[in-house]
């Protein structure tokens, strides 16, 4: 098996957390197969998360905490991001680490634009897991509200700067799990950091 460049992203804001679990065993479980891994964790980066600007000509200078999540970014093969869903989305720390980091020149190319005026992505090469809990039944989800939030994170955020395929992993029952069930994940997790998947 190829030895991969694995960066994990427990991307909830509180420490203690079943994302922070479940981002743990996925690093575990790679690293126990030879695979590198770096993991950060949102609760342990200190950022404005707010972008405050109009555009892109004066943006803020990235905190040292974003700093080194991009370069882990842009050092990894596979990028693992586990979240819960709040509200229908990303919680607003993990939301605006985003619109913070991920800007023109480091993430995408405003000079360079596609036929139809999208701007050139710019960390291609990479895969992509992403991992989401939350109380709303996966099948609802899918039927009530057209996956939004996980067409989001792989189209709108991870596909625009060139981070594809990126498969997910969805966890529902999170805040009331059933006897077994956090075990039953954390394993599932297990399995797919020991092939890097």
């Amino acid at each position: 098996m190829e030895r991969k460049r694995i960066f994990i992203l427990d991307g909830h804001p509180a420490q203690g957390t079943l994302s922070q679990s479940l981002a743990e065993a996925y690093a575990d479980a790679a690293r126990a197969k030879g695979h590198e891994v770096r993991l950060a964790h949102l609760s342990d980066l200190d950022f404005d998360m707010d972008y405050e600007q109009a555009g892109y000509v004066n943006s803020k200078p990235l905190e040292p905490g974003l700093e080194q999540v991009m370069a882990d970014i842009e050092w990894c093969q596979h990028l693992v991001m586990v979240a819960p869903m709040w509200w229908g989305s990303l919680p607003a720390k993990l939301k605006g680490l985003f619109d913070r980091a991920f800007l023109p020149g480091r993430a995408f190319d405003t000079r360079n634009l596609s036929k139809i005026g999208m701007p050139a992505p710019m960390l291609q090469g990479r895969t992509a897991r992403v991992i989401v809990t939350s109380d709303t039944p996966g099948w609802f989800l899918r039927l009530r509200y057209g996956n939004a939030m996980i067409r989001q994170i792989r189209g709108q955020i991870l596909a625009f700067v060139g981070i594809k395929p990126a498969k997910v992993s969805y966890f529902a029952g999170a805040s009331h799990p059933k006897a077994g069930q956090v075990q039953g994940w954390l394993e599932t997790i297990a399995g797919l950091g020991a092939k890097a998947a």
